[in-house]
Order: structure tokens, then sequence, then C-alpha cells
């Protein structure tokens, strides 16, 4: 009843039901990541719920191309996108492998940030202090479709000032996807491959402190050069630098280093002594 009070508010455009936390939240972005594509209608019902409930709501897409249930992927990009927002923009994921199961539906708050989502480590990114509550299912929501009928709204409610408190039960048990580690045997550092981006780009889980300018970086049964970019190699080499991420990767020059090194998510990377 709280969820549906605080949605009839914001359908008749009244205040935040919480006027306090509606001050910290006025800036209503809200972000939205899924797996659902462009090709069919799923990505505009869920924009269609929120902007039916903030009608002045930023909707920023932060992906819809996540391959179908690789949540992985969805945590690693959320979790590059989330901090570079302004405080108080809630952040809408959905990456639902396990949609129509007893998984649970979350909220969460963290580092002035407001997230919904599926409880399966899509949220694995936020820092360790994270509230979380798990939410109430409607009886009336879609068993197939809780990003429209149940994640949506939460998320709008949020956005119009909607505490944690005010929509579920708080939990302290919120599953989270192990972050993988560089190991470092004999000289030499194991890293992995945690990401791969659509040009190709083998992302690494390898930090700069770990890697010199003299180093040997090996994946598979090649050996890369490091450089600072891509133009620091002939069309078509490989190049590891230093990304925006803040870790190594592994690049092709006008290719796709997945390709050319025919590795993938998991591949091991060793950083060997010159």
């Amino acid at each position: 009843m709280v969820l549906q009070d605080l949605s009839h508010r914001a359908e008749r455009g009244l205040e935040p039901a919480n006027k306090q936390q509606g001050a910290a939240y006025m800036a209503q972005i809200i972000t939205l990541l899924t797996d659902f594509g462009t090709s069919d209608s799923y990505v505009a019902e869920v924009k269609g719920v929120l902007l039916s409930r903030i009608p002045g709501a930023q909707l920023v897409d932060v992906s819809h191309d996540i391959a179908p249930g690789d949540v992985r992927a969805g945590a690693y990009v959320l979790g590059r996108a989330w901090p570079r927002f302004p405080k108080g923009a809630v952040h809408l994921a959905i990456v639902d492998p396990g949609v129509g199961t007893a998984r649970r539906a979350l909220a969460a708050e963290a580092a002035g940030h407001r997230f919904v989502a599926p409880d399966n480590g899509l949220l694995s990114s936020l820092p360790p202090d994270a509230r979380f509550v798990a939410l109430p299912i409607p009886t009336d929501a879609s068993p197939t479709f809780p990003g429209r009928d149940v994640f949506a709204p939460v998320a709008a409610a949020l956005a119009n000032g909607a505490s944690l408190t005010d929509l579920g039960s708080i939990i302290t048990d919120a599953h989270r996807v192990p972050r993988t580690t560089p190991q470092v045997k004999g000289g030499v550092v194991i890293g992995e491959v945690i990401h791969i981006d659509r040009f190709g780009t083998l992302l690494t889980n390898i930090t700069p402190n770990l890697v010199t300018a003299r180093s040997r970086i090996v994946i598979g049964a090649h050996e890369v050069l490091l450089a600072r970019t891509f133009a620091d190699v002939a069309r078509g080499d490989l190049v590891a630098f230093i990304g925006s991420g803040g870790t190594i990767e592994i690049a092709a020059r006008d290719s796709s280093a997945a390709m050319v090194t025919q590795q993938t998510v998991g591949a091991v990377v060793r950083i060997e002594p010159a």
C-alpha cells in the first residue's frame, strides 16, 4: 500500500511523500541498463511506466545491449557508469536470467545513489556499506516482466523521494559476484579478462602498478606491446594500455583483439618480467 500511495501521489504531480528525502533527490535522473535490446517494446514499456509516474524525469540509457542473461557483464558496465552521475540519481538495472523464480527483487542505496535490480549480483559494484531492502512482489505483476511491473514502479518511487524502508525490508545478505584479483607467482602476475567491449577490446583486472614499461604481456599465443594508446602500433597489431577504467586493456588497432587472440572472458593474461 505504501508503494501504491507513492505512485498515486506521483501520478497526480504532488510533492514527494518524504519531503526531506525529496529535497536530496530532486535531480530525478533515472538511468537504465538492461539486456532487452531495442528491437522489441520492452525498453519503451519500462520507460512508459517511469514517465507516467514522473513526467519530468531524465531517463538516461546506459546500455540495452548487455548479452542476454550476462549478469557479470551487466555488473561491470553498471559499476563503471553509476559513479559518474550526480548524487541523487536512481539506477534501474535489469539483467535477470532468474526471472520468474524465487530470486529476490532489491532496492539499494549507496554513496548518495539509489538502485533497483534483481538479487543476482548485478549490484556487486556497490561499496560494502550499501544498504539493501528486499521488495514485495505485487500479486498482479507479470511473472515474466518484473522490469515493467516491479522494478520500474520502485525506481519511480525512489526518484520521487521514497526511502528504502518505505519500499521493502532491510536485508544484509544481498548476492554479490566475487571479484577476481590478479595473483603473483614466482614474479609473474596472473590476471584475467573480465569484460569484452563492443570493439573487441579485452579489459583485464590487472592494475597499472603491476606492469612496467619492460613487462611482457602475454595472452594465449600472443605477446603484446605496452603503449599509450591505439595509434602507437600498426593497423591490425595488438596493443596493451592503461584503459579509461583504470586497468590494463588489450586492443587491436582497427580490429578486434577478441577475434585476433581468440580469447574471451576468463582468459588468462600473464605479466612476465622482461
